[in-house]
């Protein structure tokens, strides 16, 4: 017990300005963890190191200000309202360059920074005998040195930044993720952006009194990170965000304490040492939960090849020698993939080491095979020879993604057969009973109920007819539909079908 509290409660009896130094530090934690949020979405983290390194020639500035025009030794506000006036010097001329040649954004931060900073250094050495100031504070922060001024300076920019962040929350959020939509809606996106930066500049030059120039952004970036690496909502990550930045504050000092070092280096360290700890551990984007889910899913490719060449065997039980004549790949790699597609529910095991395609399995099989096909469509549509489309669908039927061939199906005109005559399986994702498609996607037998004819009245339809798809004509170019089952035909191209929208009420398949 003692030796806790001479660890944890005797360093702050009889010493305030250590009680100080974490109050300071916390609420620059919380400011420098909210901003920090925005600067990672908007892959800014160069920018905060930007404004830090050109706070010297706004110091510098402030200071020969005050001392030559004034004659006030080291004013802090003047030096305070030059870094300011620095950062955003920085920020405007970077936005400038940015915008008005070719050089990119984080070229142009390199450019103005470092001549901001280099202008700094040659005015602290043209007027060395006037200025007086700890350059090694500047560059590594003391927050031991923290008095009741800058402690009211750093509330006060921590009371604006939440004050900014919670009043435009939803604008900040939409411009951060999506600035071409946010400017779509009528939002002012350059305007959003100067008060993000500004708010920015604020928390850099109240950070800087903490951890120095150097480090920075080691306060801005690492808690903002470590929070990204354990939620998706912005929200949760500015909390998480703020507690981990506190977190390493109060351990900092603890451990400038019990080690007898310089206060800012341990802050950015037990700050790094959390973001590798999460980036270990984190439930969702960890490197242990990573590896265990890529060691316990089933490889992709070659449980689509199991899954086509058991689809290939149209219901019945295929064999496990059928499966190793079909699959190239060792035998460890198919057995170990067949027990997780047992435990997936895709397959079923039978008797003499055999399996078959469980529901979900033969829906996915499916899935594979029209893919598979889609793409065959495809590439025979670009001029692709015939004799190298099959082994080119194969590789290309793997991409895991429904939306290009959706796209690419759509794109064909929703081809029945493939080039080899061979059918495509319908859309059974989107052709379910109760839900509303296009009438292109319906195919022979299919029945549905009309919902939206654009423009209305377009055929004579009314919202309620009742549809009954017939065969393709025209080299499935024309749609042919019967129209509440009268002697009333329809004959549709691809537009003018993709122009009804209706609900499915019956599929063929619901009668076999």
């Amino acid at each position: 017990m003692d030796a806790l509290y001479s660890l944890f409660i005797e360093p702050f009896q009889g010493n305030s300005y250590l009680l100080r130094a974490v109050v300071a530090g916390c609420l620059v934690a919380i400011s420098s963890g909210v901003v920090g949020c925005l600067i990672i979405l908007r892959r800014m983290a160069f920018l905060g190191d930007a404004i830090s390194h050109s706070m010297l020639a706004g110091v510098t500035g402030g200071y020969l200000l005050m001392k030559v025009v004034y004659g006030h030794e080291a004013h802090f506000a003047g030096m305070i309202l030059g870094a300011l006036l620095a950062g955003f010097t920085t920020v405007l001329m970077v936005s400038f360059v940015s915008r008005v040649s070719r050089v990119k954004e984080d070229t142009a931060i390199g450019i103005m920074y470092t001549g901001i900073f280099a202008l700094g250094g040659a005015l602290a050495s043209m007027f060395s005998h006037y200025i007086h100031l700890d350059l090694f504070h500047f560059v590594m922060g003391d927050v031991l040195a923290v008095d009741a001024e800058r402690l009211w300076m750093m509330a006060g920019v921590t009371a604006v930044v939440l004050f900014v962040t919670i009043l435009w929350f939803r604008q900040l959020l939409l411009t951060s993720f999506d600035p071409i939509m946010a400017a779509s809606i009528g939002l002012p996106v350059l305007l959003i952006h100067m008060l993000m930066t500004t708010c920015t500049s604020l928390v850099v030059v109240s950070a800087v009194q903490i951890v120095g120039v150097i480090l920075v952004v080691g306060l801005l970036i690492t808690p903002a990170a470590t929070a990204y690496l354990l939620t998706n909502r912005l929200s949760h990550m500015m909390a998480l965000s703020a507690l981990f930045g506190v977190s390493s504050v109060i351990c900092g000092v603890y451990l400038s304490v019990w080690l007898n070092v310089a206060t800012s280096p341990p802050i950015v360290l037990f700050s790094t040492f959390q973001f590798m700890v999460v980036l270990v551990f984190s439930p969702n984007f960890g490197l242990l939960s990573t590896w265990i889910r890529k060691r316990a899913a089933i490889p992709q490719t070659l449980a689509e090849d199991i899954l086509g060449c058991m689809r290939r065997s149209e219901g019945l039980e295929t064999s496990l020698a059928t499966i190793i004549a079909n699959v190239p790949t060792d035998g460890q790699s198919l057995r170990r993939t067949l027990d997780r597609m047992v435990t997936r529910g895709l397959i079923e095991p039978k008797d003499n080491d055999a399996y078959q395609l469980t529901e979900s399995g033969e829906l996915e099989a499916r899935r594979l095979m029209r893919a598979h096909r889609i793409w065959e469509a495809y590439l025979a549509r670009l001029g692709m020879p015939e004799e190298e489309i099959h082994d080119r669908a194969h590789l290309l039927e793997h991409v895991n993604d429904e939306a290009a061939v959706d796209y690419l199906d759509d794109r064909l005109g929703h081809p029945i057969t493939d080039p080899h005559g061979q059918e495509i399986p319908e859309d059974f994702v989107h052709l379910v009973p109760g839900k509303e498609v296009h009438a292109s996607l319906l195919r022979e037998g299919h029945v549905a109920e009309v919902t939206l004819v654009v423009p209305e009245g377009s055929f004579d339809l009314e919202i309620g007819d009742r549809l009954t798809t017939g065969p393709r004509t025209d080299n499935e170019q024309t749609w042919t539909f019967q129209v509440n089952d009268s002697t009333m035909y329809l004959h549709l191209n691809h537009h003018q079908a993709d122009s009804i929208t209706v609900r499915l009420v019956d599929t063929p398949e619901a009668h076999n």
